[in-house]
């Protein structure tokens, strides 16, 4: 049976590409595309928009969250953490599963997703590339390895017009190394150096960011031990990979019991 998606955040950049990957993908449909009230866009066809040839009736962009829930079964949202977390809100109430791709959430507002996945499957990741979960499970593993022995930094940069940093992504690796070697990121996270800032601690887990013209998404870590250097590193050159792994999810979650998954559960890396 195809299921029906909907895709906040249709008429952005990510938007676009998860509803062209809708479009291919079989035992998916996009039953409606949903943006913010008010927005310029409302009304028009989210297909046409996205670059999708016309094959049929279209599918209007509208702000009406309830009713493009209620013909829905799972929603995929990359859009910013306030409305993110209403549209979580709305799939609880309504028993709608949800993939969530948004980033730069506080603690506070995770602990709202947290309870919301207590009602409704809910997949959240930083991150839904394929290459860069399997990196998330070989940094645990040198981690683990390497101890203390060397020191730990990553590098992350993306497009001028990110607007959180670092990217979620950089964070997830820095809390799946700080957890291998059984450190607490909020006290060995250092996010700027500057001026006279001493000697580099053995705890430390530098993450440092970079901004600038179109780049998707570059993270590198490096272990830099006394003779040598191990740097794994993830470039993503389309949005496409994200929008394939958004995709995937969406059709893994519907279905699944009430609870907080991630990418790593989509692709039985856990």
């Amino acid at each position: 049976m195809v299921k029906a998606v909907v895709v906040a955040g249709a008429a952005g950049r990510m938007g676009a590409r998860i509803i062209n990957v809708i479009s291919a993908s079989e035992g998916i449909r996009l039953s409606s595309a949903l943006e913010r009230k008010g927005h310029p866009l409302v009304g028009q066809d989210a297909l046409s928009l996205a670059g999708v040839p016309s094959s049929g009736a279209p599918a209007r962009i509208t702000d009406d969250l309830a009713a493009a829930l209620t013909a829905a079964d799972v929603l995929i949202d990359f859009t910013i953490p306030e409305a993110t977390l209403g549209h979580i809100k709305a799939c609880a109430e309504l028993g709608k599963a949800i993939v969530i791709g948004t980033t730069g959430f506080s603690k506070e507002q995770l602990v709202e997703i947290d309870a919301c996945a207590r009602k409704i499957p809910c997949m959240l990741s930083p991150n839904m590339s394929i290459g860069v979960n399997l990196c998330f499970k070989i940094l645990a593993e040198i981690a683990k390895t390497i101890g203390d022995d060397y020191d730990m930094e990553i590098v992350e940069a993306h497009h001028r017009l990110k607007k959180d940093a670092p990217s979620g992504t950089a964070l997830k690796m820095a809390q799946v190394i700080a957890k291998a070697v059984d450190r607490n990121l909020d006290e060995v996270g250092v996010y700027a150096r500057k001026g006279m800032v001493g000697e580099r601690s053995k705890k430390e887990i530098g993450i440092q960011t970079l901004r600038g013209g179109d780049i998707v998404g570059d993270h590198t870590v490096m272990f830099a031990g006394t003779g040598e250097r191990i740097e794994l590193t993830h470039r993503a050159t389309s949005r496409d990979t994200f929008a394939a792994g958004a995709v995937r999810a969406a059709k893994w979650i519907i279905g699944k019991k009430p609870g907080l998954y991630d990418m790593q559960d989509v692709l039985g890396l856990k």
